[in-house]
């Protein structure tokens, strides 16, 4: 055997075929018995395999120059060659992202005949006992036998999803190794409301407000915002999650393109009896104002409002701050933020610096894209960069 990589999601299939089309003798193992499940969850089963707009300001890393090596090697237009090669369907959704017109299995299927008309073996259902190096080869003892390789590729994702069958042997890996670790942390999460802010807001359970601008960590999202038992979510919270660390506050912007200030003078001239809850009810779920008001609007017509007070209140409407507790889990996260530390891997072949022939690959690696194709890109990404000289 010349590689053995352990993992057989998104990017140790890919590696795996990388590696298999350059004649390389490659075995799979998975504790599964299912390959590539993250892939057939993907994009509501239909598999938001990349985005047009793949760059690397679209990934968090304690490094963010890290992923350029690999990314400007391994493009969409790559893969979307690939996908079309296989003659399958595939349409473009907002924000450049890339979905098949069927189902997330052609992508899944697609990879996993590759690798078989390539030679991969695929040894599923195998739980990995041990992992040893000596002489420039390593050996990995599974629950029903023992293998052993001078490349071992280590493409087990992270602790996100564990009912997909994500574990945290990757880093434990890693560590036995003496690599280091960053975090590692849920993201593409839910956030929660304190006790007292879940109570106030619970009745808001299902509803979305269409379109909001989150911010967090120096970033910026526009997109829906959904309440939930718990806190909230919804595409603009779970990008802003990326950047959320522990005792950060958040500011959402309910009324994005729209300056409250010059909206409500022109109302208070035409109409100055109205309430400030009156006029946002036309723009934001009724129930919410209902609820935004008892706390952030003044209850009183916009006549007895001063200009300094217009400008307090839209404030409030363009600033709403909360100050989420912690996230909804890894149970409920789309990927882990963190990772192997990318100062332990060579950017441009994802090998391990101090083990030789060591190579860490996708999510396992603190490498996190934003929502929208941008990790299963990564997972290509980088698994192309260690299948091409493993």
């Amino acid at each position: 055997m010349d590689i053995i990589i352990i993992g057989a999601g998104a990017a140790g299939l890919f590696c795996a075929q990388e590696a298999g089309q350059r004649r390389r003798r490659v075995a799979v193992l998975d504790h599964g018995d299912q390959m590539g499940r993250k892939i057939l969850a993907s994009g509501g089963g239909r598999c938001n395999f990349t985005n047009l707009a793949v760059g690397p300001a679209d990934y968090a890393s304690a490094n963010p120059r890290f992923c350029v090596s690999a990314l400007s090697r391994y493009t969409p237009g790559d893969f979307i060659r690939l996908v079309e090669g296989h003659g399958i369907p595939w349409h473009e959704k907002a924000h450049g992202e890339l979905f098949c017109d069927g189902s997330a299995g052609e992508i899944r299927d697609m990879l996993v005949n590759d690798c078989r008309e390539a030679g991969v073996e695929f040894l599923m259902s195998r739980r990995v006992e041990d992992v040893d190096w000596k002489d420039g080869v390593f050996r990995v003892k599974t629950s029903r036998e023992s293998l052993s390789a001078p490349r071992l590729v280590v493409a087990t994702g992270g602790l996100s999803a564990p009912a997909t069958g994500a574990t945290g042997f990757g880093f434990e890996l890693a560590r036995r190794f003496g690599l280091g670790i960053i975090g590692p942390e849920p993201a593409l999460v839910g956030l929660r409301w304190s006790e007292a802010e879940r109570r106030r807001w619970v009745e808001m359970a299902g509803v979305t407000l269409p379109e909001v601008e989150v911010s967090c960590g120096g970033k910026r999202f526009r997109e829906a915002l959904l309440f939930t038992h718990t806190g909230i979510s919804g595409p603009a919270v779970l990008q802003a999650s990326l950047y959320w660390r522990e005792g950060d506050s958040i500011s959402i912007d309910l009324l994005p393109g729209l300056d409250p200030r010059a909206w409500f003078k022109a109302v208070r001239q035409s109409r100055g009896s109205a309430r400030p809850e009156e006029i946002l009810d036309q723009r934001l779920p009724k129930r919410f104002v209902d609820i935004f008001s008892g706390e952030h609007l003044p209850g009183v017509p916009l006549a007895r409002l001063s200009d300094t007070n217009i400008v307090v209140l839209a404030s409030k409407i363009k600033e709403w701050r909360i100050n989420p507790v912690g996230t909804d889990g890894y149970d409920r996260a789309e990927v882990t933020r963190g990772g192997v530390d990318t100062a332990e891997l060579s950017s441009q072949t994802m090998e391990c610096r101090k083990v030789p022939g060591l190579y860490f690959i996708g999510e396992v690696v603190d490498v996190t894209g934003r929502l929208g194709g941008f990790n299963l890109h990564w997972a290509w990404a980088s698994a192309a960069a260690a299948g091409r000289v493993a």
